[in-house]
């Protein structure tokens, strides 16, 4: 099973424990290194940003983890990006603000043209995202999906990151109700998608967080999208998205064997400021 987990959300964002329950655990399992991925400060209020007034708390806390449990455990402090157009920092204040070791850059809040309103498309209640799909886009996939996209994409073209967070995260509520990841129209969307991260050598995240929160049947990406990632040679990490140290590692040997089914024989693993291949055969 792989030993690592470079995703997870403590009680400095919207995560349940803090930080020392998650690297506890981590030792429990064997674990060689981990990653705190706090959502980054946003200039609105939000359920799950880490806020700005507890960053100097962050930092310390991670520090004094990585000097009590150092020689068991390699502990990395980084950020889970949001990137809101017009509105979200740039990606490299929050990196020097919080001494971060990596970033992720993910997609949470779409903001949907010619309005202030915000569509959120994650958390467990899937009214909240036909609502929004609803009064933002009457009701049109198509055109909510491109908006989706397309911040993806201007993301990757303006911010500086390491790797893409759950790129396909837009399907999950969709559960197969508005469309299917094999229409024409949404492969487009993902070619043109892989097509900057392959440009920007970014890394893509294989999320696990979906399929054991019982809020999809697939991993982030899966199907058509991760056989184009394997396609491209575009490098993954799967990580599980942990907001409890009980999910650490869940759903890695599942993924792990669907990754080598696919064609996999490699995923992406952080040591001391470098990015490297780990053999998953």
């Amino acid at each position: 099973m792989q030993n690592f987990n470079f995703h997870q959300h403590s009680n400095f964002s919207d995560g349940a424990y803090p930080p020392e329950d998650y690297v506890s655990k981590a030792i429990d399992l064997g674990f060689e290194a981990m990653g705190f991925t706090e959502h980054s400060p946003l200039p609105f209020e939000t359920p799950f940003s880490l806020k700005a007034e507890n960053v100097d708390e962050y930092i310390d806390t991670i520090d004094q983890l990585k000097a009590k449990y150092g020689k068991k455990i390699k502990i990395y402090r980084a950020l889970e990006m949001d990137f809101v157009p017009e509105l979200s920092n740039d990606f490299l204040h929050w990196k020097n603000q919080c001494k971060t070791d990596y970033l992720i850059g993910s997609i949470h809040l779409v903001k949907p043209p010619d309005t202030d309103s915000l569509w959120f498309i994650d958390g467990p209640k899937y009214e909240i995202y036909d609502q929004g799909l609803n009064d933002f886009f009457g009701g049109d996939i198509k055109q909510a999906a491109r908006t989706y996209y397309h911040q993806i994409n201007e993301m990757i073209e303006t911010q500086d990151f390491d790797v893409l967070g759950h790129m396909d995260k837009i399907k999950m509520h969709n559960r197969a109700r508005f469309f299917t990841e094999d229409e024409l129209w949404y492969q487009k969307l993902v070619n043109e998608c892989l097509d900057l991260v392959k440009q920007k050598e970014l890394i893509v995240e294989v999320n696990t967080r979906g399929i054991y929160k019982k809020r999809s049947n697939s991993l982030f990406p899966d199907g058509l999208t991760l056989q184009k990632v394997r396609d491209l040679n575009i490098p993954i990490l799967l990580s599980s998205d942990a907001h409890q140290p009980d999910e650490l590692n869940l759903g890695f040997d599942d993924a792990v064997t669907k990754l080598i089914d696919i064609g996999f024989k490699e995923v992406m693993f952080f040591d001391e400021g470098e990015w490297c291949a780990r053999s998953i055969i």
